[in-house]
């Protein structure tokens, strides 16, 4: 079975005070607004509006939360970067994304969506620097590379890769298109190998503790 379908809505979140409380694994898809986010979150979760998509970009203010099979979180973020939306609702917006991104504690990593004909803008460029710095992977998801012919589409995965090698060796990219439908088997294997790699996921909604020192704690004595 797919990786990400049969996700369930949780919860709507606006600020980061609201945040619920950790309950499992999480991996957070952004990106600049009309590079494709939503739609590649419902090509990814084989839903046709699990995530909303909107004909006027930036619409989503919201974090949105989707609880995977497995029992992990994907978590939907703002759309970041579209020049229309007032000054006062960006700063809210940027507080919140940056809030989200380097302190929640359960969030294992990032899928950056950007547009294959328009890779690395500079808010890309923030978000990346944002997120790197906390050690953690990313995945990078080249959309609408149907837009591009063959060749122009390899150029820019290559170009795209080089370039990110400056924020080192835990971001990768590759291309994808929800129209064609491309690239979902080799996006879940980048992502789930974050899940089977992270503790989390093999206990949804709490966390071992370990024995306090002289505690017993059952079982037979080797």
């Amino acid at each position: 079975m797919s990786l990400f379908r049969n996700a369930v809505f949780v919860t709507s979140v606006a600020k980061p005070g609201l945040l619920p409380a950790s309950a499992g694994a999480e991996i957070a898809f952004a990106g600049r607004s009309n590079a494709g986010k939503s739609s590649a979150i419902n090509t990814l979760v084989s839903h046709t509006r699990l995530a909303f998509v909107s004909k006027t970009p930036g619409r989503t203010q919201l974090i949105n939360f989707f609880r995977l099979p497995g029992g992990a979180y994907l978590v939907d973020l703002p759309g970041y970067g579209y020049a229309a939306v007032p000054e006062s609702i960006r700063k809210q917006w940027r507080h919140l994304l940056e809030r989200y991104l380097t302190q929640r504690e359960n969030l294992i990593g990032l899928v950056l969506i950007m547009d294959a004909r328009h890779p690395l803008t500079p808010l890309d460029q923030q978000m990346l620097d944002w997120f790197a710095a906390t050690g953690r992977p990313i995945h990078v998801l080249l959309t609408k590379s149907d837009k591009l012919a063959r060749g122009p589409a390899k150029q820019t995965l290559e170009t795209t890769r080089r370039e990110l090698a400056a924020w080192g060796d835990r971001v990768t990219v590759q291309l994808f298109s929800s129209l064609k439908r491309l690239g979902i088997e080799e996006a879940e294997q980048a992502i789930g190998g974050w899940l089977d790699a992270d503790p989390l996921i093999d206990a949804p909604g709490e966390k071992e503790k370990p024995p306090v020192k002289g505690e017993k704690t059952g079982g037979k004595t080797p």
